[in-house]
């Protein structure tokens, strides 16, 4: 029998009759018209395999063109010829489109994100969410994990790059890299596109905080105590208390009363709520006790001292104590964090142990397991060292008035 013996024309002038009958094309491909009701034409192939003959279907005429049902023959007769049954090649091919379809990008992001709660803050969990929804979801969301590529991963880290939004960029190709990592783990895709764009990403030259010098205290204390800019209250005491305690901006925003042991004067931030996973104490000083009383007043009944405006469950918004300086006048010349590097320079300066200093602002320890059981390290000199720090800071002001005299 040659090869090719149907035409479009014939194909479609076959007309159902009482019992199905067969119209053969060569090479194992033929057309099987059914009676009716349904008079539907089914593509064939019929071949030997393993000295069995069996058949399988290519589908109906004409959504399956003859042009089409030639060229799945010609891949089936040499799948046999490389030993593979095309009916098994054609389940598994079925199988896979099943997998891919329901292992999706955005399934295995969001099982990926959901195993991971349990060992985050409630922040980081809502930062990696944002960044799945808001910069992956709606390029990869729908895409197979299995099928994407590395250079369209790198297409959408450029969208993100294009925005001249470069740490999230890099927060977004690190969340990448854990989502294939996990889907790699669970069988569920071989390759990590993420891993191979190491360096691949725009960098920007480091800026470090902007922070007060010594020679800008005096003035800007003086601002804090006369509340020239007019601050809210809470906003006012939250700044002030920053400087005092100089913790990192999120940790204070998210202190919560229960945190606070007056009977020993400190404040100690759980584990969960620092950078690195380890409990800090605050010695507090006389001075952030005070503003800690005028807190109690305004806020005590409230479950944090720096409650969010708009829903009191929540904690301050992150830019509250950015924009109080803004409107004190420190635009481009102070941030919230910054009072870190104003304390840890001035404390240095003036000669205290610089193992205390760096206890004090929680930096990471290299010994996870050793952090944990020093998180009260030198605590007797950090007492004495947050008392002088709080007396040099608020004695700015008196500095202040003998300039102006």
């Amino acid at each position: 029998m040659s090869k090719n013996m149907l035409t479009i024309r014939a194909c479609d002038t076959f007309k159902p009759l009482d019992k199905p009958y067969k119209k053969f094309d060569g090479s194992g491909l033929y057309l099987e018209v059914m009676p009716l009701p349904s008079g539907a034409k089914y593509w064939r192939f019929k071949y030997a395999y393993l000295k069995t003959e069996k058949r399988i279907s290519f589908g109906v005429y004409p959504e399956v063109s003859l042009a089409k049902a030639r060229e799945l023959r010609d891949a089936a007769r040499l799948q046999v010829k490389e030993g593979k049954d095309p009916s098994v090649v054609k389940q598994e091919n079925k199988r896979l489109a099943f997998k891919n379809a329901i292992n999706t990008f955005k399934a295995l992001a969001l099982d990926w994100h959901n195993t991971k709660l349990a060992n985050w803050t409630p922040y980081t969990a809502k930062r990696q969410l944002k960044i799945l929804e808001n910069e992956l979801f709606p390029s990869l969301g729908h895409r197979p994990i299995a099928e994407i590529t590395t250079p369209e991963l790198l297409q959408v880290i450029r969208k993100v790059e294009d925005r001249d939004a470069l740490e999230i960029a890099k927060r977004t190709l690190q969340v990448c890299n854990q989502v294939f990592m996990f889907a790699a783990q669970t069988g569920l895709c071989e390759a990590n596109p993420a891993a191979n764009l190491k360096g691949a990403l725009q960098t920007r030259k480091v800026q470090h905080y902007k922070y007060l010098r010594d020679d800008d205290l005096p003035e800007f204390v003086e601002k804090l105590e006369t509340n020239s800019a007019d601050l809210e209250p809470t906003t006012l005491l939250a700044t002030k208390l920053l400087a005092l305690t100089f913790v990192r901006t999120i940790e204070l925003r998210g202190a919560k009363w229960s945190e606070f042991n007056f009977d020993k004067n400190e404040w100690r931030v759980p584990a969960e709520r620092m950078k690195m996973k380890v409990e800090h104490i605050v010695p507090l000083s006389t001075q952030a006790l005070e503003v800690i009383a005028k807190l109690k007043v305004i806020n005590g009944n409230r479950e944090h001292l720096f409650p969010n405006v708009k829903n009191p469950r929540k904690m301050m918004s992150e830019n509250t104590i950015l924009f109080a300086l803004y409107r004190m006048g420190y635009h481009s010349r102070a941030t919230g964090h910054g009072f870190r590097a104003t304390a840890s320079t001035i404390l240095n300066e003036q000669g205290y142990n610089r193992d205390h200093i760096e206890r004090q602002l929680a930096h990471g320890e290299g010994n996870a397991v050793r952090a944990a059981y020093n998180h009260a390290q030198y605590l007797p000199e950090r007492r004495k060292m947050m008392q002088d720090w709080a007396d040099y800071f608020m004695a700015a002001r008196l500095r202040r008035r003998k300039e102006v005299a």
